[in-house]
C-alpha cells in the first residue's frame, strides 16, 4: 500500500471536511466491500513464492535435505516440510 498525500487525490471540499475528523498522520481508507482483492495480486510476490516452492520441492526430490534446505532458503524445519508435502 503506498501512502498518498490527501491534497493530490481528494477534493479540496472532501480533505477539509476529512481535517474537521482527523489532522495530520496517516489514515487508512478501506477499499469497498466486495472488491477485496487477493493477497498479493499487485505484485508478484505470490508468484515468487510459488516458484520458490516448487525449486524446493524438486530440490528434495532430487536428494537434498530438509536440513540443507532450511539453511540455503533461511525458513524453518516446519517450513520446508509443509512445502515439501504439500
Amino acid at each position: 500500500m503506498a501512502y498518498m498525500n490527501g491534497k493530490e487525490v481528494l477534493p479540496m471540499e472532501l480533505l477539509q471536511e476529512v481535517q474537521k475528523y482527523f489532522k495530520g498522520g496517516i489514515i487508512y481508507i478501506p477499499d469497498i466491500e466486495g472488491e477485496r482483492r487477493k493477497w498479493g495480486s499487485k505484485t508478484n510476490t505470490r508468484t515468487l513464492l510459488r516458484e520458490r516452492n516448487a525449486e524446493i520441492k524438486a530440490k528434495k526430490k532430487n536428494g537434498s535435505s530438509i536440513s540443507e534446505l532450511m539453511e540455503e532458503y533461511h525458513l524453518s524445519y516446519d517450513s520446508i516440510k509443509k512445502i515439501v508435502y504439500r
